[in-house]
């Protein structure tokens, strides 16, 4: 795989059983590429390794007045430094390839899962770590890969070179082979210690960081409270803990480097008393001492790896882990789905009908305009993703119908045509108006009417009036990252267009109109209803106005199902209702129900 064929066509089904699980995974699905930059590392090390044994001859046929002998050592000097150059060169360029589509591969894994489960996907993890994961954490794993296959071919290196002494002069060549192993292992007791302390930096790096990502993403709203200072503080403290971490952190390593380079000192300082002794008794020539000493120095850089490995499997190990833990979470069925029950050909004709969920009894009858109260905001968040068919995990409820057919069962781009869910939460991306509002659609909706049943016509003239266009067309301004240069009303209004202009067969809104005014929302209302006539509408709200509008509200109490009916009638017939509708306390409601008896009682009096 080459840097100029990302993306990935298909990035593969990720092993998330466990982050080094994951590590194997992504090696071996780079087998290839770390294969040739084994094969050019060790083209690479081989020629550094052969540098001792040319410098060597050149010093014995020095000694000797050998003039051919130090003409072919010159030569070979030549070779190796080419064989160094070009094994370096394409190193470094096949271990980068490695690095940037190792990490490319997780970006795509992550963005695949983010668009998968949609908003489920910030219910089960924090946003912060989402984006620890899709950054930092993508780096440490590519950085790992990439050091994966020079320390093979360090390690081979060794090992070529340690059999190569032996062979040439068997007396030092016994002593290198028994250091070189000490010193590879050496640092092994110390790298549990130091792993817990680089798991503990990755960890309270990575609350900083959600603390960050959450701080700026309410910015706004902590400005309101006067809470700039307060979590300025807090950040503080969290960024104080992530460099006290780091801190420890690097000391172990500090102490590890130290002994990778103390222990080939003192084997350096072994081989060379234990040479002179030799060369003294004449038992060596000079030329092989040299040959030995220099091979010895020369060991110090691929033992280098061993270190960069450890260190780079610490880090990459809990970025793995949180990468593993992100995308272990799953959709109720397979994303690639069976469409059960959907007629397969290219004709294949989509479910529709009545949307029922059996968990709560809920029905949403085909093409009418159905109003959902729940008196839990959170609950009725994960029902609205039921009814979706987003539901993150199984939770052992029977999957929603449309149209009898199991919205679990479809796959997911089948499931998403006909089901629209807007989260009370809806982002908006940054670009042009025009991008905004340019989704896939049934065509049937024109943006100007979308926009107009949404009341976006205060935004329109704000962003008219912030065109660089000299026709200030208003669909050609730029929204800024998550429409911040906008207000909370005018973001969700400009999200209910985008919604309305997808036309989908059942359109689900979660509190669309919970950040706009009164007057606004009951205009607002009246546009849903009428652009979406005929068309399966489902809307969780408590408040009145929508309520008014609409042609079924089903209560929601505990998770059932409480009651049926229209606003006007279910505001006096249900207490339960009418305290989440009214925002009656626990006092008024007794007080309103005591009323009501007392006029009933009166009215019995009359009759007697």
């Amino acid at each position: 795989m080459q840097i100029r064929d990302l993306p990935f066509t298909d990035p593969g089904e990720p092993d998330v059983r466990s982050g080094p699980r994951f590590l194997y995974w992504l090696g071996r699905n780079q087998l290839g590429g770390q294969l040739k930059s084994l094969a050019w590392g060790l083209l690479h090390q081989c020629g550094i390794a052969g540098l001792p044994l040319t410098v060597g001859l050149a010093v014995q046929a020095a000694v000797d007045r050998s003039g051919n002998r130090l003409a072919l050592a010159a030569a070979l000097n030549v070779l190796l430094g080419v064989a160094i150059a070009v094994g370096e060169m394409m190193l470094h360029r096949t271990a980068v390839t490695n690095w940037i589509t190792a990490a490319a591969r997780v970006q795509q894994l992550l963005a695949r899962k983010t668009a998968e489960l949609g908003s489920v996907l910030t219910r089960r993890v924090a946003a912060g770590e989402v984006v620890a994961v899709s950054t930092g954490d993508v780096e440490k794993i590519g950085w790992f890969v990439e050091a994966l296959s020079r320390f093979a071919a360090a390690a081979a290196a060794l090992v070529i070179i340690c059999v190569g002494l032996l062979i040439y002069q068997p007396a030092l060549g016994i002593v290198v082979a028994i250091g070189v192993p000490v010193l590879a292992l050496a640092v092994l007791p110390l790298l549990p210690r130091a792993t817990k302390r680089a798991d503990v930096q990755r960890e309270k790096a990575g609350r900083a960081t959600e603390l960050a990502s959450d701080t700026v993403a309410g910015l706004r709203v902590l400005r309101g409270i006067g809470g700039e200072d307060l979590f300025l503080g807090r950040y503080r403290e969290a960024s104080q803990e992530v460099r006290r971490a780091a801190v420890r952190s690097a000391r172990m390593w500090s102490l590890i480097s130290a002994v990778q380079v103390l222990l080939p000192g003192l084997l350096l300082i072994t081989v060379v008393l234990y040479g002179a002794r030799l060369a003294l008794d004449g038992r060596i020539a000079v030329g092989e001492l040299v040959t030995v000493y220099s091979a010895v120095t020369l060991m110090l850089y691929p033992l280098q790896h061993f270190e960069e490995i450890a260190m780079a499997y610490s880090f990459s190990r809990p970025s793995a882990k949180r990468a593993a833990r992100v995308l272990a979470i799953q959709r109720v069925t397979d994303p690639a789905g069976t469409d059960t029950g959907v007629p397969s050909g290219p004709e294949r004709a989509l479910p529709s009908g009545d949307l029922y969920d059996p968990a709560t009894g809920l029905l949403a009858p085909e093409g009418r305009f159905t109003a959902v109260v729940c008196g839990d905001p959170d609950a009725a968040g994960r029902l609205a993703d039921r009814l979706g068919g987003h539901a993150a995990e199984s939770d052992g409820l029977a999957s929603v119908l449309l149209g009898g057919v199991a919205l679990d069962g479809l796959a997911l781009d089948s499931a998403r045509t006909v089901v629209l869910v807007q989260d009370k939460d809806p982002v908006l991306l940054s670009g042009t108006l025009r991008e905004l509002l340019d989704v896939p659609s049934s065509g049937q909706v024109e943006a100007a009417d979308a926009l107009a049943a949404a009341q976006c016509g205060d935004v329109l003239e704000a962003l008219a009036q912030a065109s660089v266009d000299d026709g200030q067309d208003p669909m050609g301004t730029r929204i800024t990252e998550r429409g911040r240069s906008l207000s909370g009303g005018q973001r969700q209004r400009l999200a209910l267009a985008r919604s309305l202009v997808a036309d989908p067969e059942v359109l689900v809104l979660d509190e669309p109109t919970s950040a706009v005014d009164s007057h606004t929302e009951a205009r607002v209302a009246d546009g849903i209803k009428r652009l979406r006539a005929g068309r399966t509408t489902v809307v969780f709200t408590s408040s009145p106005l929508l309520l008014d509008l609409a042609e079924r509200i089903v209560f929601v109490h505990d998770g059932e199902v409480a009651s049926v009916g229209v606003h006007r009638e279910l505001v006096h017939t249900d207490a339960r209702y009418r305290a989440v509708v009214t925002r009656e306390t626990d006092e008024e409601e007794s007080k309103t129900m005591a009323q009501a008896a007392s006029r009933a009682m009166e009215k019995v009096e009359e009759s007697a």
